[in-house]
């Protein structure tokens, strides 16, 4: 199994406006190997129920990844998307394969 590479978008802080509001500043990312799925119906109900968005996609982060996920822009398949919720990460040596962190993602409009 083989994942895809996908852009994710990570925010610093370049200043901040007239009402002290931060001005961030994105700078893309190629992070490789990360599995797509469909998010499952029941996943789609909860979401929507519960933070008021309508997840399409679960991303697979591989194993070693320590970027920052919550609250982002990624970009893959030619569309734009933004991940909601907290990432669910679990612990590496107890879990098989290349990848141990779940993205939930709704597309971006």
């Amino acid at each position: 199994m083989k994942g895809i590479t996908v852009t994710l978008y990570d925010r610093t802080i370049s200043g901040y406006d007239a009402f002290n509001h931060p001005i961030y500043e994105e700078t893309a990312i190629q992070v490789d190997n990360v599995l797509v799925a469909p998010t499952s119906s029941d996943d789609v109900i909860d979401a929507t129920t519960l933070e008021g968005k309508k997840a399409v996609y679960t991303l697979g982060i591989p194993k070693g990844d320590n970027h920052d996920w919550e609250d982002r822009k990624i970009s893959f398949w030619g569309k734009t998307w933004h991940s909601f919720g907290m990432p669910l990460e679990g612990i590496e040596n107890l879990i098989p394969l290349e990848w141990n962190k779940k993205v939930t993602v709704e597309l971006y409009e």
